[in-house]
């Protein structure tokens, strides 16, 4: 049927879009994490506590005064090498002194060898939806399996001859107890050259330390000092390695904007280093989780890089300030702050605007419609925070997101509704002109004209529905407040697929089913609502047409099976709301609603044709 041909059009190429993306790029990604997890799985295994750590080059690689004027570093300049090897957690962190953190999201310690912030756990976040299951670990000491951690400290002139802290240096607590968010950590060094460092590390309740270095110069003449900071993660971490999401190196430089750098590319560049700014930040960025190096903007301007440690497999994003003169008998200090924890949006948010930075709600990885991704998200959030449940938001968004393009489905469904009755003429001119179709064509044009409808309407449902789809997908996919969000029933985790599946009797059978066929119980419902939503149309003369609308639903029933479930739970209700909406402007319009009949008459088999004589 030619009022049909746009609709299957568009109907097509969005099944050819999501297929494609599905089997080409979302599974292969899928296959690959799971490959990587059971090597690590495998390597970790094979790892026994208590080997010996072979000694390597320096773990971190101290930004220097000569780069900042460009110079590249002499071979060999950094921190003093640490053991880096098959140590447990365990092992690493009990081979130093340390201070305890305790606040209500962060808990860990922090190494007095080098004052490293080298352990941390989000005490607010597991692993799994199991609440026995172990908290998320975000920094890991160097000599564990895979350090992570951030380094404050201060650089100077190589023709100074100044004795520095490194990572080596063991300091003093001169406060009492663990660092809290009322307590702030105090640690002091004396150089024994008449410099006394100090440093106050400081925590608010959420994710953001605060990190104060100061110098006493008790000697008779200035002293020329370059604050830095660094975050150095070893080993190149198992990433989603997905397109719609950033993980890697992430940090606005300035005037330059946001810059994000994949593993793999730092690993050929080597190093990527920024003008000197005022206002910036820069990090390492997971999927949830990330850790943001933040320098006052009031201590002048710093230098950014992003930099490759061969030896360690390492990757450094790292700052050095302007310098800073110490004046004999008397002391100057240095301030930058510390994001390590969750990318919750409200707190990344509300850290932007507290403490101005440039463009910090970046961290979160928004994509180009950020335009529609981010006010999806608030919209959600909003509902979450009047229901309580997330799958709730998602419905009560889903009948906003309908409101908004209420006008165009509306005039949609009544030009299918319009073009429902005048069936019979269209017959009719198919049959005065099944010789002719360009005459067929231009009679058809000419009816549409006369009753006023438009055979495209017909589209306009299925492509607006798209970029909702997309943005609510990508929501769902890196959004932390989704994450482990249970819905009701068996539907313990939004952002993961319906663990249930047809083929294994939903949990009856103890059977591992293929991926591909994981198909649960909100997968089908989908399938269903999206079945019923294609009758309510007339069924179309063609028998390919019939076949495409028929297998339609059975194909995005398996394509979104291992979809996000809040995802295809949108899908669904989504369908049923049309199907309602459908159905009232039909009614309206004195249009037959041949739902049922249409059903019936797909499942009943076709007479046998008539024999010729």
């Amino acid at each position: 049927m030619f009022e049909n041909k746009n609709y299957i059009i568009a109907i097509v190429l969005s099944l050819a879009i999501l297929l494609g993306w599905q089997f080409l790029i979302v599974q292969p990604r899928i296959d690959e994490q799971r490959k990587q997890q059971e090597i690590a799985q495998q390597e970790a295994a094979s790892k026994q506590p208590g080997e010996s750590a072979t000694p390597e080059a320096p773990t971190s690689t101290k930004p220097t005064p000569g780069e900042a004027q460009g110079v590249a570093p002499a071979p060999g300049a950094g921190t003093a090498a640490q053991p880096d090897a098959a140590m447990s957690r365990e092992q690493a962190l009990a081979a130093s002194p340390r201070v305890e953190i305790k606040t209500e999201s962060l808990s860990g310690s922090i190494n007095l060898r080098g004052a490293r912030i080298d352990d941390i756990h989000l005490v607010k976040y597991r692993e799994t939806v199991d609440d026995n299951s172990p908290t998320i670990t975000l920094f890991s000491p160097s000599g564990s399996a895979t350090p992570y951690y951030a380094e404050f400290d201060w650089a100077a002139d190589p023709a100074a001859n100044i004795k520095l802290p490194d990572a080596q240096t063991v300091w003093t607590q001169t406060s009492s107890g663990p660092l809290t968010t009322t307590n702030p950590l105090e640690l002091s060094w004396d150089n024994g050259q008449g410099l006394v460092f100090h440093r106050t590390i400081a925590v608010d309740k959420d994710y953001m330390f605060t990190v104060t270095q100061s110098v006493d110069n008790t000697t008779g003449e200035a002293v020329k000092l370059y604050p830095y900071g660094l975050i150095s993660r070893h080993g190149t971490p198992h990433t989603a390695n997905f397109y719609i999401l950033h993980e890697g190196m992430i940090g606005v430089f300035g005037n330059e904007g946001l810059k994000e750098v994949k593993y793999k590319d730092l690993k050929e560049e080597k190093a990527i280093r920024g003008d000197k700014i005022k206002e910036g930040w820069l990090g390492i960025t997971d999927k949830y989780w990330a850790a943001a190096l933040l320098p006052d903007n009031e201590g002048g301007e710093f230098q950014p890089r992003f930099s490759y440690i061969p030896n360690v497999d390492g990757y450094q994003a790292d700052y050095l300030g302007d310098a800073i003169t110490v004046p004999a008998g008397g002391s100057s200090q240095a301030k930058t702050r510390l994001f390590a924890g969750a990318k919750e949006v409200a707190i990344v948010n509300r850290y932007d605007d507290e403490y101005k930075l440039h463009n910090f709600d970046l961290l979160i990885d928004w994509g180009w419609f950020y335009f529609i991704t981010k006010p999806m998200f608030h919209m959600i959030d909003f509902f979450y925070k009047l229901v309580g449940n997330f799958g709730i938001a998602i419905l009560l968004a889903t009948v906003v997101v309908k409101l908004i393009f209420f006008p165009l489905a509306n005039k949609s469904y009544v030009s299918m509704s319009r073009m429902k009755k005048v069936q019979p003429q269209m017959v009719e001119i198919r049959e005065r002109y099944k010789d002719d179709k360009a005459a067929q064509q231009k009679a058809m044009m000419e009816l549409y004209k006369k009753e006023k409808i438009n055979p495209l309407a017909g589209c306009l449902p299925v492509v607006v529905q798209i970029p909702v789809f997309f943005s609510l997908y990508k929501v769902l996919y890196i959004t932390i407040e989704m994450r482990h969000a249970p819905f009701f029933g068996w539907i313990h985790d939004l952002s993961a697929p319906d663990p249930t599946s047809v083929f294994t009797l939903f949990g009856y059978l103890p059977w591992d089913a293929p991926h591909f066929l994981m198909i649960g119980v909100w997968p089908i419902i989908m399938g269903i609502t999206m079945f019923f939503q294609m009758k309510m149309n007339p069924t179309p003369a063609e028998p390919a047409q019939q076949m495409i609308f028929n297998w339609m639903p059975v194909l995005f029933t398996f394509m979104l099976g291992s979809f996000p479930a809040g995802l295809v739970i949108y899908w669904a209700w989504n369908n049923t709301l049309s199907i309602l909406q459908q159905y009232v402007i039909m009614r309206r319009q004195g249009v037959k609603v041949e739902l049922f009949g249409n059903v019936a008459g797909t499942f009943k088999r076709k007479k046998d044709a008539p024999e010729k004589s």
